[in-house]
């Protein structure tokens, strides 16, 4: 069977966690996948593939800027033919396009598109009334093209049958995962330092602002405590004293940060996985969150849980663990064992399956 991924709309250290899926489902694909795969790749994003056959499409015209990306898209769509000769599409059984946007679109081979989430259909007031407008035309389009719609959990499953009013039978939740070679306790006990950390590009469903002033109100007992933030846009307006951030940083500096840190505080709003949480746990790193959308799902009973919109109650939770690091470290480790991209990769080469003898 050979199966055609198309990560053509992938735009490096922009997409965030879908760029981490996209790849990391590559690398597992490499080393547990069954069947024969073609991985169709961006110019700015040619080694995109991990470990499977490429093919660097030239006729899509990729671009880092958003005016750019969505002249891309709309031309990719409106024009779809030049892409389609060089997916030659009459070569493959089947399709899949993981990052959310069926690009370019197919009839045949049958297509199966991960739709990530929906949170435009939760926080419309995050968006421009234009983004809203596509957001909720293309998904729409994107799912109904679809013979298989996959989604990263079941909180996710529920919303795209209930807002997209699609068969439950088209669409199939896949966790996500963690790194478990990469994001490990460490060689020897680390020591922590008096620091949280919150990895996230400063969009607003990542809710930083409560989070400094529930920050504040820790400062008042814990006055050497810092406030560590990775991710883009936090250069955008002054950070409130004690708070620093380290812009983009690479897997291995994450895991040291997770590693030494007191804490991972998640305060997003809206998440249809989450995986910094996990990361942290299976670094040994205490976690507080969001008691919200998907975040309960995957992290279970290892997290101290918040109301997102109360300052006062993200400082609470996080006062638990750092009161109680040990247990909370205990049952990350076991939490985050439960979810690995091999695992991930033999779900996704399930749907292909699917598509190719349906």
């Amino acid at each position: 069977m050979r199966v055609g991924i198309s990560l053509l709309t992938l735009v490096p250290q922009v997409v965030g966690g879908s760029e981490r899926y996209a790849r990391e489902l590559c690398r597992a694909l490499a080393r547990v996948g069954e069947l024969e795969y073609r991985v169709f790749v961006p110019s700015i994003a040619a080694d995109a593939a991990d470990g499977l056959p490429s093919t660097l499409v030239r006729s899509y015209r990729a671009a880092h800027s958003m005016p750019g990306r969505m002249a891309a898209m709309s031309l990719g769509a409106a024009v779809p033919w030049p892409v389609r000769r060089e997916l030659g599409l009459d070569r493959l059984q089947a399709i899949h396009f993981p990052l959310s946007v069926m690009l370019p679109p197919v009839r045949r081979p049958p297509a199966a598109t991960t739709i990530l989430d929906l949170q435009h259909e939760f926080l419309p007031e995050f968006f421009s009334r234009s983004e809203l407008a596509y957001r909720r035309t293309v998904y729409g389009w994107t799912a109904r093209r679809s013979r298989i719609v996959i989604t990263i959990s079941e909180h996710a499953r529920r919303t795209l049958i209930d807002r997209l009013d699609l068969a439950p039978d088209r669409v199939r939740a896949i966790h996500l995962a963690v790194d478990l070679d990469r994001f490990t306790p460490g060689p020897s006990p680390a020591e922590r330092e008096p620091y949280l950390v919150y990895p996230a590009n400063r969009w607003p469903h990542k809710n930083h602002e409560r989070l400094f002033e529930a920050f504040r109100l820790l400062c008042r007992t814990r006055p050497d405590l810092r406030l560590v933030l990775t991710g883009t846009g936090h250069d955008r307006a002054p950070l409130p004293e004690r708070v620093e951030a380290r812009g983009f940083v690479s897997a291995d500096e994450l895991v040291e940060l997770y590693r030494r840190a007191s804490a991972l505080v998640f305060p997003s709003l809206y998440e249809g996985f989450g995986q910094p949480p996990l990361e942290a746990m299976a670094c040994g790193c205490p976690v507080a969150v969001a008691e919200t959308t998907s975040l309960p799902e995957v992290c279970g009973d290892a997290a101290a849980y918040f109301d997102p919109r109360s300052p006062d109650d993200i400082a609470r939770a996080v006062e638990v663990v750092l009161a109680e690091p040990d247990e909370y470290i205990r049952r990350g480790l076991a939490r985050a064992r439960l979810f690995t991209w091999d695992e991930c990769a033999r779900r996704h080469d399930a749907v292909y399956r699917e598509l190719v003898e349906a």
